[in-house]
């Protein structure tokens, strides 16, 4: 898929958190805008920043290039408040692009947040390159609470490639997950939206998690499923014949079956339950 990525300097890389944030994070932290990985599902692409632009959602992406000396200097201004910083990256993004193999700019901040930790930092990500930053996040995890929450909506193969095709694979973020848990790193699996998975997939979860996150197109999108309709899901789910799976109470239902393998305090689902208070 061709894509067109442009430089940018931001004005600010801390975002007050808002919304669906608002329950213990103080602050979004994205260092990209735009997304590569383009999944069919993300409520982004009915947000402004998607809205106003000519291009479609997945065909463009901004670096910001000067994103660890703003998080620097920001961090710095806010310490002097003496108040908690817990940092979602990212909210509006995802921070592993694949052009951050090159671009290295979620690589800069988290060396930079090793000199200047906020309190808390999750990471949420679909992206296989965390991995080439485990020892970083380790030698963050020794300076501030740290989660890493991989999203992994579905263990189907063929239902990621109707979804989000251009996300790396399911089995891969499954292994990379697994890499991340063994390193001393607390990990989340983000089943967020909830995609038609097999009876198994709680046992392939097992062993490489400390939580489960359960969010859904009906309650995680910001507008109460309102955003997911507009982007054509209930048709996307009817084409497929997935019908079944698009219901306003499938998260209770998918907490209940991962309840079974998993107890209770691990099992959490949106949004009152988003900001993870134990580790």
């Amino acid at each position: 898929m061709d894509i067109i990525i442009n430089k940018i300097t931001s004005r600010k890389i801390l975002t007050e958190a808002k919304g669906y944030l608002d329950i213990g994070f103080t602050h979004s932290l994205n260092p990209y805008s735009g997304c590569a990985f383009a999944c069919k599902y993300c409520y982004v692409r009915e947000m402004p920043i998607q809205k106003f632009k000519e291009m479609p959602w997945g065909d463009w992406l901004d670096i910001k290039s000067n994103a660890a000396e703003n998080y620097r200097k920001e961090i710095i201004k806010l310490r002097k408040k003496e108040a908690p910083i817990n940092i979602f990256m990212a909210s509006a993004t995802d921070p592993y692009q694949p052009i951050e193999r090159k671009a290295r700019i979620t690589r800069g901040i988290l060396e930079e947040m090793i000199e200047n930790p906020p309190d808390f930092l999750q990471i949420q990500t679909r992206g296989l390159l965390i991995i080439r930053d485990l020892e970083l996040l380790v030698k963050l995890k020794e300076k501030c609470r740290v989660l890493v929450s991989m999203t992994i909506e579905t263990d189907r193969e063929d239902i990621k490639r109707i979804f989000a095709p251009y996300a790396p694979g399911i089995r891969l973020r499954l292994k990379a997950l697994k890499q991340i848990h063994d390193a001393g790193i607390p990990t989340q699996a983000s089943i967020s939206p909830v995609l038609p998975f097999t009876p198994e997939f709680p046992k392939l979860l097992e062993g490489m998690v400390d939580h489960i996150w359960i969010d859904t197109l009906s309650i995680g999108d910001g507008s109460m499923g309102k955003r997911s309709e507009r982007l054509g899901m209930p048709d996307l789910f009817d084409e497929h014949e997935l019908s079944e799976w698009y219901r306003s109470d499938i998260h209770a239902r998918v907490e209940k079956y991962f309840q079974k393998y998993f107890p209770r305090d691990m099992v959490r689902v949106s949004k009152q339950e988003a900001f993870p208070h134990k580790n």
